[in-house]
């Protein structure tokens, strides 16, 4: 279905997203908010796609959360007069901004985030909410929430930490200074950084169909067992993945992938 605030395209089973407001240098407005879970879901539920990549039309990533939006915070305030009730209705606002943003972590297929020139903000906030990153080298990124007055509630602060450590990730928030393309490699924010957005994307689109080609199942499992070895001890982890592992084990895809690997021919999964 057409959406306002982005393009998607599929092929080779990849789903390419779009933020697309590049006049707006990809700026989250309303439409961004509402859509974006919805796309996920939509991807999620579409037997042919197996990988998203998610990028930003034109020049820039995004770079942020659309002032509009922060109008409609200080809508809330206005609408009601007792400060309890305002303090409950903004909280509800930001819960479902966190529930949005977190859309690439929570779908099951794995999304790769193509990243050029700004990303700021909200756009950290996407960016680390996706399970890999990739830059060209004019790309910017921010934290920028502590210049505006406020603190970064939407999953920065929760998941940059888990990706670049504490010490760094205190410094980049604390500071909210840029960080070039190579210094977010230097601290693996970003996996690799290219030269050009065409080589970055062609690039991304090559890795994209590489794990297109794996096991559906096995590539879903895997990343629902990282992102919760994230959040949890090694114990945990390994029970978790035994009881994963129980039925997965007897899927259809192993049976393929063994035949596939006696025959020496590529296997092709359903």
């Amino acid at each position: 279905m057409p959406y306002n605030a982005f393009l998607v395209s599929i092929e080779n089973n990849v789903a390419h997203l779009r933020i697309n407001r590049p006049e707006k240098a990809n700026a989250m407005n309303e439409d961004f908010w509402k859509e974006i879970p919805l796309i996920f879901n939509e991807l999620e539920e579409n037997n042919e796609v197996r990988v998203i990549v998610l990028s930003g039309e034109g020049k820039h990533f995004s770079s942020g959360i659309d002032l509009s939006m922060l109008m409609k915070m200080n809508q809330i305030n206005e609408e009601e007069t007792c400060k309890g009730r305002v303090g409950e209705r903004l909280k509800k606002f930001i819960f479902s901004l966190q529930s949005a943003i977190s859309s690439p972590e929570k779908c099951a297929k794995p999304v790769i985030a193509a990243i050029s020139g700004a990303c700021v903000g909200g756009g950290v906030d996407l960016a680390t909410a996706c399970d890999m990153r990739y830059a060209t080298e004019e790309a910017v990124f921010c934290v920028k929430e502590v210049d505006l007055g406020i603190i970064a509630d939407i999953g920065t602060l929760q998941r940059l930490p888990k990706i670049i450590g504490f010490g760094l990730a205190n410094e980049l928030s604390l500071t909210a200074r840029n960080v070039s393309a190579k210094e977010a490699e230097k601290m693996q924010l970003v996996n690799k950084v290219f030269a050009t957005k065409e080589e970055m994307l062609a690039e991304v689109m090559k890795i994209a169909v590489l794990i297109a080609e794996k096991s559906p199942s096995a590539v879903r499992g895997t990343k629902n067992v990282l992102l919760h070895a994230r959040d949890h001890s090694v114990i945990e982890g390994l029970d978790y993945v035994a009881t994963l592992n129980a039925s997965q084990l007897l899927s259809e895809d192993l049976k393929i992938a063994m035949m596939a690997s006696f025959s020496k021919q590529k296997p092709s999964f359903r």
